[in-house]
């Protein structure tokens, strides 16, 4: 998927769940709490900041590569496949982990 076909699904999914607020005008993005806990690079690339416990599931499911912003590796983040892209459902839920995670820990 290219760049904007990417903020397209990132921008359906944000919107199916009132938990999330899409932020950030060239790099999308979501937070809570204080903390990102998704973005959109700019080569287009979906990231998702996991507790290690999704992180664990994530890579059983789709396999965890780390997720890169501006060439440095974003701790607690992974990269989402293509196949995920394409499942709003499951990307979803991984959004929705990614702000429970957020959430739980201390405000900044």
């Amino acid at each position: 998927m290219n760049r904007e076909e990417v903020i397209k699904v990132y921008e359906e999914v944000i919107a199916s769940n009132p938990n999330f607020e899409r932020k950030g005008k060239n790099n999308p993005y979501t937070s809570a709490n204080g903390y990102m806990f998704s973005q959109i690079n700019k080569d287009g690339e979906l990231g998702i900041r996991l507790s290690k416990e999704a992180t664990a599931e994530f890579e059983d499911a789709y396999g965890a590569q780390p997720f890169l912003s501006y060439g440095a590796k974003m701790r607690e983040y992974v990269l989402i496949p293509d196949e995920l892209l394409g499942n709003s459902k499951a990307l979803g839920y991984y959004l929705q982990k990614g702000f429970e995670h957020v959430t739980s820990l201390p405000p900044k």
